[in-house]
C-alpha cells in the first residue's frame, strides 16, 4: 500500500504520483469516474448511510466529502504527512471528520470500531499488502466491509500501459491473490473525462514513463479515456472467526 518512510522504511512506499504533483492529481481525481459508475457500483454493495468509514491511503482527501454527506463519522488514514495536511484542509469544518498519519499496517484504529473500510487505488499490487488486510480486518466491527477499487491490469488501453512500464505484474497472479483471500470482485468501467487536451497528457505524464506517457499519448484521442476497474469486497464474519 502507499505509505510514507517514517520509523519503518520496510512499511512505505512512496506514490509517485500525488506525492510530487498532488495539483495534477487533483486534475486527476476530477476526471475520474466521470459518471460516477464506480460510486454507483460502490454503494449498491455497501452503503455506508450513517455508518463509520475509514478511507486508507486518502491522498489529500478528495473522497472524503463524498462519504462524509452521508457517514456517521469519517477518518482519513495518509501515511504522508503534506498530503495529510492538504486533506485536513481540505476538510476543516466538516463535523465527524478526521485526518490521521500512519500507514495502513498500524492502523491508528481500535478494534471493531469501522463498519466500511475504504481503499481505491492502493492495493492494486497484490501480493505484499497482507499487513494492511489483517489490519484492516482487526478494525472492522463484524459484518462490515473492506472494499479496494484498483485498476485493472488486464483491460485495455490502461492496463497495458501499466504492465508495459511494470512487466513483472501479472493480472492473473493478482487475480488469484484476491480470490486467495476471500474478496468478490466486480469490473466497472468508466470513463475519465478532462476538460482540456492539456490536462489529460498532464495526468498521462504523472502516472508513467516518460516513453509509455508518450505512447499513451499518442494512442489517446480527444479528451477522454475508458479506464476499467477492479472492485473487491470481502466481508468480516458475523459470526464464527475466518479460518
Amino acid at each position: 500500500m502507499r505509505t510514507w518512510r517514517s520509523r519503518a522504511s520496510a512499511e512505505v512506499t512512496p506514490s509517485p504520483n500525488i506525492w510530487h504533483w498532488p495539483e495534477i492529481y487533483e486534475i486527476e481525481n476530477r476526471a475520474q469516474d466521470s459518471a460516477g459508475e464506480l460510486w454507483t457500483a460502490l454503494r449498491e454493495r455497501c452503503d455506508w448511510t450513517g455508518l463509520d468509514v475509514a478511507d486508507i491511503g486518502c491522498g489529500d482527501g478528495f473522497h472524503l466529502p463524498l462519504f462524509a454527506a452521508t457517514a456517521r463519522s469519517v477518518i482519513g488514514i495518509e501515511p504522508h504527512p503534506p498530503l495529510a495536511q492538504r486533506a485536513r484542509e481540505r476538510m476543516a469544518g466538516q463535523p465527524g471528520v478526521d485526518v490521521r498519519i500512519a500507514p495502513a499496517q498500524r492502523l491508528p484504529l481500535a478494534d471493531a470500531s469501522i463498519d466500511l473500510v475504504h481503499a481505491r487505488t492502493a492495493y492494486f499490487f497484490g501480493p505484499g499488502c497482507e499487513p494492511g488486510l489483517a489490519e484492516a480486518e482487526r478494525v472492522l466491527r463484524p459484518g462490515g466491509a473492506l472494499v479496494i477499487v484498483d485498476l485493472d491490469l488486464a483491460s485495455s488501453p490502461y492496463g497495458d500501459w501499466m504492465r508495459a512500464d511494470t512487466p513483472h505484474l501479472d493480472p492473473g497472479a493478482v487475480e488469484s491473490f484476491f480470490v486467495r483471500h476471500g474478496f468478490e470482485s466486480t469490473s466497472v468501467d468508466t470513463v475519465w473525462r478532462f476538460d482540456e487536451r492539456a490536462q489529460l497528457e498532464a495526468v498521462l505524464g504523472i502516472e508513467f514513463s516518460a516513453k509509455v506517457a508518450r505512447r499513451a499519448v499518442r494512442e489517446t484521442t480527444g479528451n477522454a479515456l475508458p479506464v476499467r476497474y477492479r472492485l473487491r469486497l470481502r466481508r468480516k464474519p458475523t459470526g464464527l472467526l475466518r479460518a
